[in-house]
C-alpha cells in the first residue's frame, strides 16, 4: 500500500475543496508513491507526538492542523523543527483540518451527535457544497466503467454514502453525419440502439473533472452528458451544525453529555440571565468558531457548543438569549479522530491505524 492509496481514502471522506479558503489542507510533507502500512491520527503533530509515531514505526501521521500553515521562508531546527524531523526521518504528514469540520460525518457531524441532535444541516454552508445533476447515457456493457470513472472523479456521493447512483434502461436514437464513426451502426442511417440512463449527483466543483473522466471511459464519439444545477438542494456539508433535539433537554443535561463524552472534567460555559428551561434546538462548530454564534442564533438555536470564543462574542451571544459551552479548541476536535479511524478501515482493512498517546490540548484548568 502507498500513501497515495491512504491520501485518496481521505479526500474521499474529506474533499479538499471543503476547506476554507485559508486553510493549508493535503499532503503537505512525504511523497505518495512511499510505502504505507502503519498510521497515526493526531490534531498537533508536536515533538511528542512525532516521537510517538517513529517509535510505533509509522509511516504516515494523519494531523488534523496543519503543521505547515503560513509559507515556511526557512527550514531550520529553530524555525521548524517539527517539519524538519518529518522529513528528516521520511514521515509524511497529511492534514484534513476544515476539510473534515465540513464534509458529511465529519467533525461537526460526531459534535451533533454527542449532542443527540436530529434533522441536521450546516450553519453555513461552503460554495463547492453547491450540487449538480449529472446524466449520460452508456451502452448497457460500459455501465460500470463509465460509472467507476465517475465516482473515481468526485461524482455520486451523498452524505455519508458513495458511489452513489441510479440508471434506467431505454432506447436511444441518432444518426451519423458525414466523417463521423459511430460505436453502433453506420454514418449516415437513422439507427436506434439499447442504452442505460445513468444518473448521479456531483459538487459543482468536481463536474468538469467528472464530465471529463465520464467522456475519457465512454466509447460513443459524442457521447449525451447533461449537467443539471440543483436549486436549493440540501447538502450535509458545510461548516457547523444545527438540529433538533430528540427530547428538548435542559443544560445540565448538554453538559453533561459533552464532558462525558470529552471525557473533560471542566469547561467553560456563558448563559444569559434567563436561561431556558429546556433546549430544543442546538448547535455546534469544533475548535475555534465561536464568531458563528450569530449564525446559530438567527437560526433558532438555544444552545452552543464550540471549542473557544472571544470575550465579547461570549457577552453578545448570551445577550441575545444563547447559551454557549466552550470545551477548548482541541478537545472539541479531537473526539472526531476515532471515528475518522474507523472510517478509513473500513476502506483500507489491512491499514494499521493507531490514535496517538502523547496528543493533547495544551492547556490544563487549574
Amino acid at each position: 500500500m502507498r500513501v497515495a492509496d491512504v491520501v485518496d481514502v481521505l479526500e474521499r471522506l474529506a474533499p479538499p475543496e471543503l476547506a476554507a479558503e485559508w486553510d493549508n489542507v493535503g499532503l503537505l510533507i512525504g511523497s505518495g508513491d512511499s510505502t504505507c502500512r502503519r498510521v497515526m491520527l493526531c490534531i498537533d503533530l508536536t515533538p511528542d507526538v512525532l516521537a510517538e509515531a517513529r517509535r510505533s514505526r509509522c509511516q504516515l501521521v494523519v494531523a488534523y492542523h496543519p503543521p505547515i500553515f503560513k509559507p515556511l521562508s526557512r527550514l531550520t531546527p529553530a524555525e521548524a523543527p517539527v517539519v524538519l524531523e518529518a522529513i528528516r526521518h521520511g514521515l509524511a504528514v497529511y492534514s484534513p483540518h476544515t476539510a473534515l469540520d465540513a464534509a458529511a460525518g465529519g467533525t461537526n457531524d460526531v459534535l451533533a451527535e454527542i449532542l443527540g441532535l436530529g434533522q441536521c444541516r450546516p450553519l453555513e454552508h461552503t460554495d463547492a457544497s453547491a450540487q449538480c445533476k449529472i446524466v449520460v447515457f452508456t451502452p448497457p456493457g460500459e455501465l460500470s466503467r463509465v460509472a467507476d470513472a465517475a465516482f473515481s472523479a468526485g461524482a455520486g456521493i451523498i452524505g455519508q454514502y458513495y458511489d452513489c447512483a441510479f440508471f434506467s434502461h431505454g432506447i436511444g436514437a441518432f444518426c451519423g453525419g458525414e466523417g463521423s464513426k459511430p460505436t453502433v451502426g453506420h454514418a449516415g442511417r437513422h439507427e436506434a440502439t439499447e442504452e442505460v440512463r445513468l444518473e448521479m449527483i456531483c459538487p459543482r466543483a468536481d463536474v468538469a473533472r467528472a464530465v471529463g473522466a465520464i467522456r475519457a471511459a465512454h466509447s460513443y464519439e459524442e457521447p449525451a452528458i447533461d449537467v443539471y444545477p440543483l436549486a436549493d438542494s440540501f447538502d450535509a456539508r458545510g461548516m457547523g451544525r444545527i438540529g433538533r433535539l430528540a427530547r428538548p433537554a435542559g443544560v445540565d443535561e448538554l453538559v453533561r453529555r459533552v464532558k462525558r463524552a470529552l471525557k473533560l472534567k471542566h469547561v467553560l460555559l456563558a448563559s444569559p440571565p434567563a436561561r431556558p428551561a429546556r433546549v430544543a434546538i442546538a448547535a455546534c462548530s469544533a475548535g475555534s468558531a465561536g464568531s458563528m454564534f450569530r449564525a446559530a442564533a438567527a437560526q433558532g438555536a438555544a444552545f452552543y457548543l464550540t471549542g473557544e470564543m472571544r470575550h465579547h462574542d461570549a457577552l453578545a451571544a448570551t445577550q441575545l438569549g444563547l447559551t454557549v459551552l466552550c470545551t477548548g479548541h482541541s478537545n472539541s476536535e479531537r473526539v472526531a479522530l476515532g471515528r475518522l479511524a474507523e472510517r478509513i478501515v473500513s476502506r483500507l482493512p489491512r491499514l494499521k491505524l493507531q490514535l496517538s498517546q502523547r496528543d493533547r490540548d495544551p492547556f490544563d484548568i487549574v
